[in-house]
């Protein structure tokens, strides 16, 4: 098989080219920019473009397939040229659906905490021996990719992302995979900038369980509100399991499951972690997992990349990265470092970086969301919100949105960094939430920065 890539370097697409690279297959892309990981990824398997740019010369009927990714343009020369050949053209899950046509397709989607059940279940897997071909949104401790397709594996597992699937094809990603075994996390408003009501988003993942194969399972998290919503209408033809909170207590700042007969030490915390944790558990009880199997594997998963990543730590501080955006995020993941270390002080920093967060509409919806942090730090860069083209807001607009007294706003990453040196960390645990990087920060070397204030 020859496959084009339009637009490789994305995140998901280059793992794509390089998973089918790895299958065997003719992989060919362009791209106009490409930044590592993916450069340097590429590069590895010798599938990086050798300049930059559109060339729609390299489009011909030689091509089994053409992959578009979200990054190109409708009017991209290549995109153009396929069409006037009448060319097969995917979107990356489209296509990722057409090589797991024939398998157990396993699909984890709602607003939050997709990446981090997806990574439990591949982790499990990978500890008992299951061999498995999987999608994932963040890089997982033990594996070199962050998508694997293969011809032996009965078994596909992926992230259900919401997001549009490419630039003409205006479906939700995981409204493509068909699942046999579909879990949701949660519904809580998101990507704005495409779904502009709330019902209208709340609507794609109803979508998503009427896809759900014949005498497939539906595992949904049950105090969701808007899953019972959406819930009201159920098929005779799917099995609804139900989860909640894994029973846990705490024991000197380490969280331990507790089941009828064991107890289970583990690497992650808060409650939000503990209810993936428990979906997991479901999917993989589903197809086969006996339960202290389970258990076993699960103790030594500490977490997907940017999923309260612990940077680095001393006797008494402990820094944080986490992927959080979204209100509900923000404050699952602020509460959580709060109550598994309740004898230290938490700051919480908090970058506004995605079309959502930075619209001025959208702003109340972080009311509190950091109340429990003793110090919060909300940071945006005015120029992300001219890039987006977006209304401009104001630190008194973030300011009031958020609410508190325990909260300052800056616009000048360099002085948000300044003052949070500045600080006295002993006992004080320091978490860092942005799906950015604070404009350019290098947030491990800040974390060591930080530790170095604690000795």
């Amino acid at each position: 098989m020859r496959v084009h890539f339009i637009a490789i370097g994305g995140s998901a697409m280059h793992n794509l080219a390089i998973a089918l690279h790895l299958k065997g297959f003719t992989v060919s892309g362009s791209d106009d920019e490409i930044f590592n990981p993916s450069k340097s990824r590429l590069e590895k398997h010798n599938i990086l473009p050798k300049e930059w740019g559109w060339f729609p010369e390299k489009i011909n009927t030689d091509l089994d397939a053409i992959i578009l990714g979200m990054h190109a343009r409708i009017d991209n020369p290549e995109l153009l040229k396929a069409q006037e050949l009448g060319l097969k053209i995917f979107s990356y899950p489209e296509y990722i659906y057409e090589q797991t046509k024939d398998k157990t397709r396993i699909v984890i989607g709602g607003s939050h905490g997709k990446t981090t059940t997806t990574s439990m279940v591949m982790h499990v897997l990978k500890e008992n021996d299951i061999d498995f071909d999987y999608m994932v949104g963040a890089q997982i401790e033990g594996f070199e990719t962050m998508v694997k397709l293969t011809k032996e594996a009965k078994i596909a597992i992926f992230e259900g992302d919401e997001y549009l699937s490419s630039p003409i094809d205006r479906r939700p990603k995981f409204h493509l995979y068909h699942p046999h075994i579909a879990l949701l996390t949660g519904v809580a408003w998101d990507h704005i900038n495409v779904f502009p009501t709330f019902e209208n988003y709340v609507e794609q993942f109803g979508i998503f369980t009427n896809l759900i194969q014949p005498n497939g399972s539906l595992i949904y998290f049950e105090e969701d509100e808007h899953i019972q919503k959406i819930l009201t209408k159920r098929r005779n033809d799917v099995n609804y399991i139900p989860y909640n909170t894994h029973p846990f207590r705490l024991e000197n700042n380490q969280t331990i499951l507790t089941t009828d007969d064991n107890e289970f030490a583990l690497e992650i915390f808060g409650e939000h972690n503990l209810q993936n944790l428990m979906g997991a558990y479901h999917i993989c009880k589903s197809i086969g997992i006996k339960d202290l199997d389970f258990y076993q594997s699960i103790q030594n998963f500490s977490g997907a990349a940017r999923r309260l990543q612990k940077l680095a730590e001393s006797d008494n501080c402990s820094v944080f990265q986490d992927f959080a955006h979204s209100p509900s995020k923000l404050k699952a993941t602020t509460e959580a470092v709060k109550k598994q270390y309740q004898n230290r002080k938490l700051i919480a920093c908090m970058e506004l970086h995605t079309f959502s967060s930075l619209k001025k509409e959208f702003l109340p919806h972080y009311k509190n969301t950091m109340s429990m942090a003793d110090q919060a730090f909300v940071y945006f860069d005015p120029k992300t919100i001219e890039h987006k083209k977006l209304e401009p807001i104001t630190s008194k607009q973030v300011e009031e949105a958020f609410g508190g007294t325990n909260l300052k706003v800056y616009i000048n990453s360099d002085q948000l960094i300044s003052d949070l040196l500045s600080i006295d960390f002993k006992n004080t645990n320091v978490l860092l939430m942005s799906s950015g990087n604070f404009t350019g920060v290098n947030l491990p070397q800040l974390a060591e920065n930080i530790i170095v204030n604690t000795k």
